[in-house]
C-alpha cells in the first residue's frame, strides 16, 4: 500500500518539476556574481539524470544510478582517483607477494570501507554545497570537516591493515633477493 504525502500529513503533495539541467552548474566566483573563468584543461563533466529526483523503478536503473556516482566521483574527485590506485596497488603486490585469500580479502574489504567513506563525503559536500549556495556558514564547515575526517582515519585504518598483511611477506621477499 503506497501512501501519499496528503494522507499523512494533511497537506497536499507540493508538485515538483525535474531540474532539467544541473550538469552545468558552475562554482560562483568569490564574490558570488559571475562564474570564474573556465580553466582550459578543466571540462565540465555531464551526467543526463534529468529524471534521476525520481525513485529507480527497477533494479537496473538503481545500478545505472549507482554507477553513474562512482564515475561522477572518479572523474571529479582528487582523492577518490588516489584512494584507486593505491588500493589497486595494494591488492597487486598482495598477489605478487603470494599473500593468502584472507588477507587478499581483508585488504580488499578495508579499500572498499576507504572508498565508500569517500563517495559519501563527495555526497555530503554536495548536499551542504546545495544548501548554503555559496555562502559561508560555520554547520556547514563543520559537516565537511567531519565528513573529511571520518575520509582520512578509514585512510589511515587501511594503511595499517595494508601493512600488518604485507610488510612482513615483502621484507621476506626483498631478504630472498638480496
Amino acid at each position: 500500500m503506497k501512501l501519499d504525502r496528503s494522507e499523512i500529513t494533511g497537506q497536499p503533495t507540493p508538485s515538483v518539476a525535474p531540474l532539467s539541467n544541473l550538469s552545468t552548474v558552475l562554482p560562483m566566483s568569490p564574490e558570488g556574481s559571475t562564474p570564474p573563468p573556465k580553466r582550459a584543461s578543466h571540462q565540465p563533466t555531464r551526467f543526463n539524470r534529468d529524471l534521476s529526483w525520481q525513485v529507480a523503478t527497477n533494479l537496473l536503473i538503481s545500478f545505472k544510478y549507482a554507477a553513474t556516482g562512482i564515475s561522477y566521483a572518479f572523474q571529479t574527485q582528487r582523492n577518490f582517483r588516489i584512494h584507486v590506485v593505491i588500493g589497486s596497488v595494494a591488492i597487486a603486490l598482495g598477489i605478487f607477494l603470494q599473500v593468502g585469500f584472507v588477507e587478499i580479502s581483508i585488504i580488499t574489504l578495508t579499500i572498499g570501507a576507504v572508498l565508500t567513506m569517500e563517495l559519501l563525503n563527495t555526497a555530503l559536500e554536495s548536499v551542504v554545497d546545495l544548501t548554503v549556495q555559496q555562502s559561508y556558514h560555520d554547520l556547514a564547515k563543520i559537516a565537511k570537516d567531519c565528513a573529511a575526517g571520518a575520509v582520512l582515519i578509514s585512510a589511515i585504518v587501511a594503511i595499517a591493515v595494508a601493512g600488518c598483511l604485507l610488510l612482513p611477506p615483502l621484507f621476506t621477499w626483498v631478504q630472498s633477493i638480496l
